[in-house]
């Protein structure tokens, strides 16, 4: 059977022999999908039927397919904003590495620590509005705009060891 056959000899199950097999298995051994899900909590709650079954689900992945990128836009770009978010991302990193130089402060290192966080806030956040104008100045227009991206598949299967992926499919067929 070849990637490019998404559908297997036994029962319209794939074999995946790209899959790592069971994290304590000595070889890696083929996998076959015995179900397809949504979402998820679905794929998750499968796995939880089987386990209540005694199934040994150390042997079972849930595999996200067809994984999707998407760029989600939160608003609009502009210099103010660019300084905002350039001192919120510059003020964090700032203040932790002032609060970490501070604890080693030898006279009071509480006092020392608070200081230095602060002063870390301050000028990291600085720091960070002026790196945040000079690149969103260096785009020149060409992406007025803040976004978050992130990765989520369209669908979530259930791959299972070939030696028992009968049983698991049969279990997960089988009525509460």
């Amino acid at each position: 059977m070849s990637l490019k056959d998404p559908i297997g000899a036994r029962g319209g199950a794939a074999v995946d022999p790209w899959s790592p097999g069971s994290p304590g298995a000595s070889t890696r051994s083929a996998r076959r999908t015995v179900a397809s899900y949504a979402d998820y909590a679905d794929a998750e709650r499968a796995v939880d039927r089987l386990a209540d079954r005694d199934f040994p689900v150390e042997r079972v992945a849930i595999v996200g397919q067809d994984l999707q990128a998407v760029e989600q836009v939160t608003g609009r770009m502009n210099h103010p904003t660019a300084a905002w978010r350039g001192a919120v991302s510059g003020a964090v990193p700032g203040a932790l590495l002032g609060w970490l130089f501070g604890i080693f402060g030898w006279a009071d290192p509480l006092v020392a620590a608070i200081l230095l966080a602060v002063y870390g806030l301050l000028l990291g956040a600085v720091i960070g509005a002026v790196i945040g104008m000079i690149v969103y100045a260096f785009q020149r227009g060409r992406r007025d705009f803040a976004s978050v991206a992130y990765t989520r598949p369209q669908r979530f299967e259930l791959v299972v060891d070939d030696e028992v992926a009968d049983r698991a499919a049969r279990l997960l067929a089988e009525e509460d």
